[in-house]
């Protein structure tokens, strides 16, 4: 048996899929996450981990205050490439004047959620290329009977399958982005997903 890590193993966990969402300056951001957890029940605690190339991942480090909306199956690949493909830093996510906010202020998603947790940072914890933020539940509301989207419910139903290329290099086997190079380098973070070395193939 190979000692190679497989990063699509870790599929297998029982990961659900949500939009973090924060506020800071007036300005609006969202970004997806598969980490969310349930660490204590007296006090309601939840632990967040967020890619620290994310902006969303800046903005709750300095205002200490972010919102979770647990998406729902119904939730189609258009609003994981929205908030999961493109920065903050360069688009206006939210740009609606109709927005929903909780009692924090921040944006909710109810057209895409059946739940929101609204958070307040306790405890942050530095993970190399993450931030876990240990948080206090503010507010919580269910919104819907609708079923959770799973990280495997989505990679079966929701995320097109990959096209076959022509092209020569390396695939990430998570999104499919291709690199393009007879060398993969060691440092190579997808520009799509964020993973790194491990989560490519070499194009037969």
């Amino acid at each position: 048996m190979s000692n190679k890590i497989d990063p699509t193993a870790l599929f297998n966990i029982g990961y659900g899929l949500y939009i973090v969402t924060a506020r800071e300056n007036d300005k609006d951001n969202g970004c997806v996450v598969n980490t969310v957890t349930q660490v204590t029940d007296k006090k309601l605690r939840v632990a967040v981990t967020i890619n620290k190339q994310n902006y969303t991942h800046d903005m709750v480090k300095n205002t200490g205050v972010m919102n979770v909306c647990c998406l729902t199956e119904e939730t189609p690949f258009a609003i994981f490439e929205y908030f999961g493909f493109q920065s903050g830093r360069e688009v206006e996510k939210f740009v609606s004047p109709n927005l929903h906010r909780s009692d924090n202020g921040l944006v909710i998603l109810p057209s895409y959620s059946n739940s929101f947790i609204s958070l307040k940072v306790e405890k942050e914890v530095e993970l190399d290329t993450h931030t876990m933020f240990i948080c206090e539940v503010t507010q919580s509301q269910v919104l819907s009977d609708k079923p959770t989207m799973t990280y495997s419910y989505y990679h079966a139903n929701v995320k097109p399958k990959p096209q076959k290329t022509e092209s020569k290099g390396y695939r990430c086997k998570i999104c499919g982005w291709v690199y393009e190079g007879d060398e993969l380098p060691k440092d190579i973070v997808c520009p799509i997903c964020k993973h790194g070395y491990d989560a490519f193939e070499k194009i037969e």
